[in-house]
């Protein structure tokens, strides 16, 4: 993990959602190392303090606004976006990162209340957040970027997180969809998809020593990956680098897919 600024986010506003802890907390620690202004994102308050301060003890300059919101809730979207208006605060880089995966087991025995808590933030959540950073962005005539971690379980079947599945396709599309959609307007949207991350959203597949050596064996480099190695091509996608990018998925999941 490089430690290095290139300064690529420099005067840019960068809203991360799930940013607590995990991806989320490696790209907005990485983010604020390229000299972006953060705004960090998640359900809980003390959570985002947290990664708040672990982010400015390596940082000391950087700039940072919390602010608590559930990411499946349109409303508190809409708030939150009325807020960064009152305080003068445009976003210029979108991370949807929040995710939720409540059902663990066969599609015939899911309930609906599952279903509906897990497109809800994974899906409404990061279209709402995108189409409130596309209409400011749109508004003011700037270009911007959005950047949608998926799963590469969104690119195959997944049996026993068939919903989670779904909606991590679903946002496949709509990342396709939109790129095409708001691409005139300078907007680019991309998408990221992990295999398995080493975070506490994925405890339950990481402390399972059956999942995790089947995982290892069919994985090229033999490991899941570390949070921060989801940071990297994150920063390049939301940057400059990849002006010419966009309506692209890339998989990140150390050769899992290639077996």
């Amino acid at each position: 993990m490089s430690t290095t600024s290139k300064g690529r986010l420099a005067g840019r506003t960068a809203l991360i959602t799930g940013a607590s802890r995990g991806i989320g907390e490696a790209i907005a620690t990485a983010a604020a190392r390229e000299g972006a202004r953060l705004v960090l994102v998640s359900r809980k308050e003390a959570g985002l303090l947290a990664a708040a301060a672990r982010i400015q003890a390596q940082l000391p300059q950087a700039e940072i606004l919390t602010r608590a919101c559930h990411a499946g809730d349109l409303a508190a979207i809409e708030a939150l976006f009325l807020d960064l208006d009152a305080r003068g605060v445009r976003v210029d880089a979108l991370v949807n990162n929040a995710a939720a995966n409540p059902y663990f087991g066969p599609l015939m025995l899911a309930d609906w209340s599952a279903w509906e808590k897990t497109f809800e933030v994974n899906l409404k959540g990061p279209f709402e957040l995108s189409r409130q950073v596309a209409r400011r962005l749109i508004d003011a005539g700037a270009p911007g970027a959005i950047l949608n971690i998926s799963s590469i379980f969104g690119l195959r079947g997944a049996p026993f997180q068939g919903i989670y599945a779904m909606t991590k396709a679903a946002l496949i599309s709509q990342t396709r969809t939109l790129a095409l959609e708001w691409g005139a307007a300078g907007i680019r949207v991309n998408a990221i998809a992990p295999g398995l991350v080493e975070t506490r959203f994925a405890s339950a597949l990481i402390e399972s020593e059956e999942i995790l050596s089947r995982y290892n064996d069919r994985t090229a480099l033999g490991r899941p990956a570390q949070p921060e190695e989801i940071a990297g091509m994150a920063i390049t996608l939301l940057s400059d680098e990849s002006s010419y990018t966009t309506g692209q998925v890339m998989v990140l999941d150390g050769g899992y897919t290639l077996g």
